[in-house]
């Protein structure tokens, strides 16, 4: 159990006075057996004139700001302050029980769960000269195991393993074969990988988005900033979470705000502006977070 405060900052910086269209922000968890939250503010200046909360097509909570037409700015500041409690009840090791049609890779879903799971398990991106595919395929043989959990943690490794991480902080994420051809990328894009690669066998897969903390081994990588990884749904255990950056099983320290179909879906905050093209001149993210005394 873990009771941590979490700050994510984000300022963008204007040569120029804009206006501010509207921005979503993903950035506010929902409660769960995994996740009690204490509080949530949100503090934004300038001060928008509405703000609203809704739950998008997956469940998320998505908070909307809108400013008046006629405000103009410099620079845009948005914090969000999380209060939350992570595994409530005690952090579970990462060990789960498949049904027996699941045991082995790999495996069909039942026809109870396919209406459900079948966009989940659709390729979202090209890959003309199925190199994701292949890429996949060694992995899979690579494995030396036919046991499904073997399995996807063999390929969270490879991820690990064979690719370079590198911090980028212009918005998009690349597509799978995109990955592969560079050798590397940041936290999305190995996300996007292994999901894909997955996809590629049929298993339904989501994009998740959150936060990574109590990072004491100084090897992790993603902490510092929003952090993304991939949950992959296994019948049995439901919903597992692996985090292919890091080569982990996710749950210890990975706090969980948003999932999706696929990653273009997931942004932590998303807006525009009124202006000129080359009005923009920074950016900056920043997310710390602290261990809070237990409750």
């Amino acid at each position: 159990m873990a009771h941590i405060s979490i700050v994510h900052t984000t300022e963008y910086i204007y040569r120029n006075p804009v206006g501010l269209l509207r921005h979503k922000l993903m950035v506010r968890p929902d409660e769960s057996h995994d996740l009690r939250l204490h509080g949530a503010t949100l503090k934004v200046d300038p001060e928008p004139t509405s703000v609203y909360w809704k739950h998008d097509v997956f469940n998320n909570s998505i908070c909307y700001l809108e400013w008046s037409e006629t405000l103009r700015t410099k620079q845009l500041s948005i914090v969000s302050t999380l209060d939350v409690t992570h595994h409530p009840d005690g952090q579970p090791l990462p060990v789960y029980s498949l049904d027996e049609a699941a045991e082995l890779f790999p495996f069909s879903y039942d026809a109870q769960e396919i209406p459900d799971l079948a966009r989940l398990a659709e390729r979202q991106m090209p890959d003309p000269d199925r190199k994701v595919d292949a890429w996949a395929l060694r992995v899979v043989s690579e494995a030396n195991s036919k046991q499904t959990l073997k399995v996807l943690e063999a390929m969270t490794h490879a991820i690990k393993r064979e690719f370079r991480y590198n911090a980028r902080y212009e918005e998009g994420t690349h597509t799978a074969a995109q990955t592969l051809a560079l050798g590397s990328g940041t936290c999305r894009d190995f996300a996007v990988l292994m999901m894909e690669a997955l996809r590629s066998f049929g298993f339904a897969t989501r994009f998740v988005t959150g936060y990574l903390y109590d990072d004491s081994s100084g090897t992790t990588q993603g902490g510092g900033s929003t952090h993304a990884w991939c949950s992959v749904y296994l019948p049995g255990a439901g919903w597992v979470e692996y985090d292919p950056t890091n080569g982990l099983i996710a749950g210890a320290n990975l706090v969980r705000v948003g999932v999706t179909r696929e990653a273009g879906q997931a942004m932590p905050i998303s807006g525009g502006f009124i202006g000129n093209a080359n009005d923009p001149t920074g950016l900056h993210v920043d997310v710390s977070v602290r261990t809070l005394p237990k409750i």
